[in-house]
């Protein structure tokens, strides 16, 4: 029989937040996989486990993934970590998962910390629906554009950003989506775990008098409903409303549809365009 790849949840700082079953799995499986073996060593040593490791990073995920999935294919248990964390979120491990999917393996999840979640239930914002980017891309077009999706997203958004590119990050994120509500979650769940409600534009000013230190999930607050409509109508209301009407009989909607249409767009009645229409002729 094949083996099965269990995806271990790990602390993200405090090493009490492991759980038993994970504790468990690691001492039983065959082999471990960790993302970064001389930091996973000590968590193995503090828990006193002698399980056999192996490397699985971002540099050698692919061939690795394909050596690993034979190793269950020929029955070996395997677990796999990240650095902290839960594995597949921000790391190498989708590409094994995927992999072992294809092969038929079976694959299970050990569900414990994640950056990700602990920062925004802190973050004193919206939890209801959000959007995890984790690190902005290096590549300037990629990063552009998802800066740019921002500025409409009506969901909280979260990101990761190390401490020497904090204040950066921050000052890109001021340009593209302007002054919103931040929550800095620096430090999880450690001894010096810091979490700092402000806007981006305060955030700016104190980072650039404190120096940034440990690692931070940033959690931003997305923009209502209300806030587009408004904003759509302004610009709607730069444009005349026979240049407005037109924009939509050029779509090949009859009179009575454009009006309606135009009607909606600026937050009016449709008698209003009507009237205002006839004023203009």
């Amino acid at each position: 029989m094949s083996g099965t790849l269990y995806l271990c949840a790990t602390p993200i700082g405090n090493l009490e937040d492991i759980t038993f079953r994970v504790l468990r799995t690691l001492k039983e499986a065959d082999l471990i996989a960790a993302e970064d073996t001389r930091n996973t060593i000590k968590l193995l040593n503090h828990f006193e486990i002698k399980t056999p490791m192996t490397s699985y990073h971002e540099y050698n995920k692919v061939d690795k993934a394909a050596y690993l999935v034979n190793k269950l294919i020929e029955g070996t248990n395997i677990a796999l970590v990240t650095d902290a964390g839960t594995p597949g979120i921000s790391d190498p491990g989708e590409e094994i998962v995927r992999q072992a999917y294809e092969a038929g393996i079976r694959v299970t999840s050990l569900p414990g910390a994640c950056a990700c979640i602990t920062a925004l239930t802190l973050s004193g914002l919206s939890t209801r629906r959000f959007a995890f980017e984790a690190f902005l891309p290096t590549d300037k077009k990629e990063r552009k554009a998802i800066l740019d999706s921002l500025i409409t997203e009506t969901r909280t958004t979260i990101i990761y950003e190390a401490p020497h590119h904090l204040l950066s990050t921050l000052e890109e994120l001021y340009n593209a989506i302007g002054d919103r509500k931040i929550t800095l979650c620096r430090e999880l769940t450690k001894l010096h775990e810091t979490i700092q409600l402000m806007t981006i534009s305060s955030a700016i000013t104190y980072y650039r008098e404190n120096q940034p230190k440990g690692e931070y999930v940033l959690v931003i607050s997305g923009r209502t409903l209300k806030e587009l409509e408004e904003e759509k109508q302004q610009s709607w209301e730069k444009i005349s409303l026979n240049e407005h009407m037109d924009i939509y009989l050029s779509k090949g909607l009859d009179k009575k549809e454009a009006m309606k249409k135009v009607a909606k767009d600026r937050g009016i009645s449709k008698r209003d365009v009507y009237q205002a229409l006839l004023s203009e002729q």
